[in-house]
């Protein structure tokens, strides 16, 4: 059996520029039996850990450095043995949560990762944050958007280190270009597909908003 996906929604704050809001947040597991990643161990990491079971935990990888997304990511990480991946342009947020620290390695556009013979590629589409990276999953048509690209649009940018023409220009280069039928995991909220998407995403990129 190749890699399958798990959804497990957690719920929690979000906290930025001296506001805070209730959240619940998308957490993926993607793997097997023996092994699996976790993106984005949100909110709950008891929760995550009971999802996971016994298998064992590669590598968190992280979509961005807002606080609902990291904030028990090193708590996750360490109860499971696992390093944690984060971009390193959202340093200043990861630094927000833990002074002082880095993740344990860093994400890099092209980056690849590999569990149960599926294959993760990091696709870098700042916007939402100068950080924010999607996952591509060529050989299940999917894609972890985090919070780049949603089920009605693209991400929030009207926050601290964030920008919509950047959001724009990143989803036009790196997103509307996979196949249509890709399916797009999100970090909150439903699915979607990028066709799904596109028309939508075209009258945002031709109107600027």
């Amino acid at each position: 059996m190749g890699a399958q996906i798990q959804n497990i929604i957690t719920s929690g704050t979000f906290s930025l520029d001296g506001g805070t809001w209730e959240v619940d947040n998308n957490v993926w597991i993607i793997g097997d039996d023996s092994e699996v990643f976790v993106i984005d161990p949100a909110h709950d990491p008891e929760k995550i850990r009971e999802a996971v079971g016994d298998r064992a935990v590669k590598a968190v990888l992280l979509t961005h450095g807002h606080d609902d997304h990291i904030r028990y990511a090193r708590e996750f990480a360490e109860a499971v043995a696992a390093p944690v991946f984060l971009n390193p342009a959202d340093q200043m947020l990861w630094e927000d949560v833990f002074p002082g620290t880095t993740a344990d390695h860093e994400i890099k556009d092209g980056d690849t990762f590999e569990v149960a013979g599926t294959t993760l590629v990091a696709l870098h589409t700042p916007g939402h944050s100068p950080g924010s990276t999607c996952f591509h999953v060529p050989d299940l048509d999917t894609l972890f958007s985090g919070d780049t690209l949603f089920n009605g649009g693209p991400g929030a940018t009207g926050r601290s280190h964030s920008s919509f023409e950047t959001i724009i220009d990143s989803i036009r280069e790196r997103l509307l270009t996979l196949p249509g039928h890709t399916v797009v995991n999100t970090g909150h909220g439903d699915g979607t597909t990028i066709g799904a998407e596109a028309p939508t995403l075209e009258k945002w990129i031709k109107n600027g908003k």
